[in-house]
């Protein structure tokens, strides 16, 4: 399996407001660098910041083993914490019964992560890595554009 690095995030300018998303791949064997990067006119900055892992997975071509890099908790802590596959199994409940948020994007989640052999790492944002900055640059620059599409998962009563 071809060996690929990851770092992502996503932004929002206002909570829910205007948001971007960032990726950017790194391939072990080829020394070759990919970068990634879109947003919405009014969404979440968690749907960015699942969206970033999303677009990042599907750029990939063959399934990779992949070392993800992110500054989401949330994220992270679904898939590595095995959550994802919790709700899933509660039918997108969470254990106290109330729905889970961004069903739409984890279910699409879920193909990506049976294709690709996934670890997922946590890293605090803002705090210096090069590539998780280059990310958290390249979604705030696509929050604040002006001609971004409607988020079609965006769901306001998900708030």
């Amino acid at each position: 399996m071809q060996q690929v690095t990851i770092h992502t995030d996503g932004s929002c300018l206002g909570n829910p407001g205007p948001g971007g998303w960032a990726a950017v791949l790194c391939l072990q064997s080829a020394a070759h660098r990919k970068e990634l990067a879109g947003g919405y006119a009014l969404t979440t900055n968690n749907r960015m910041e699942i969206t970033a892992v999303l677009e990042a997975l599907d750029a990939l071509k063959t399934p990779c083993a992949v070392e993800l890099f992110t500054d989401s908790q949330y994220v992270c802590n679904s898939v590595e914490k095995r959550w994802i596959w919790a709700w899933q199994k509660r039918n997108w409940l969470k254990a106290d019964k109330k729905p889970v948020k961004n069903v739409d994007l984890w279910q699409k989640l879920l193909p990506q992560l049976a294709r690709h052999r996934v670890r997922f790492h946590w890293l605090r944002g803002h705090a210096g890595h090069a590539e998780n900055e280059r990310c958290d640059v390249l979604a705030r620059s696509c929050a604040a554009r002006r001609d971004l599409p409607p988020d079609p998962g965006f769901d306001p009563r998900d708030l």
